[in-house]
């Protein structure tokens, strides 16, 4: 089975999903606006001034009129979607309480890279993808432990990385 395809990433993307839905569903609340894409077009001019998780709901509600996909979501070298990603990163990130610092950042990251993975190589879809449940949960691994991981994937082939399924897999092929 394919990572993509185990309910423990597709639960670990729907919590984000809805996550992302609850934030712009808030702020378009908040704004009291009508206009769903004129106020995801205001977030799009100062991103800064918003948590990450309003601006990927803002760029959840335009579209790329090269690709058609969600704004941000297109293929890379997409001028458009290049650019729209950037802004998922310029924005606020508080971390949760009870997490350690930086566990927002590395939700953020892992998520962005989660959803729209065809805009990533797959050694960073791998090592994101496996540790986002984890980060969700509130962990957050340590640099050494990040980095360890990271030699870890990059011994395995394209294909062996996407059948894994969590970060005891992977450790599990350096004792292999």
């Amino acid at each position: 089975m394919r990572r993509v395809d185990h309910p423990r990433f597709q639960d670990a993307v729907r919590e984000i999903e809805q996550s992302i839905d609850t934030a712009w569903r808030n702020l378009y609340a908040e704004f009291g606006t009508t206009d769903q894409h004129d106020l995801a077009e205001l977030v799009l001019q100062d991103p800064a001034e918003f948590d990450w998780r309003v601006v990927d709901g803002a760029l959840k509600q335009l579209g790329c009129d090269e690709y058609g996909e969600r704004l941000g979501a297109g293929p890379l070298g997409c001028a458009k979607c290049d650019l729209a990603n950037g802004f998922r990163f310029a924005a606020r990130e508080v971390d949760r309480p009870n997490v350690p610092p930086g566990n927002e950042h590395a939700i953020r990251v892992a998520s962005a890279v989660a959803r729209t993975r065809h805009r990533y190589s797959p050694r960073a879809r791998c090592g994101y993808e496996l540790a986002l449940p984890g980060l969700l949960a509130g962990e957050l691994p340590t640099t050494p432990q990040a980095q360890r991981l990271k030699a870890l994937i990059n011994q395995l082939t394209d294909d062996r990385l996407e059948e894994l399924i969590t970060v005891a897999d992977l450790q599990r092929e350096d004792r292999a």
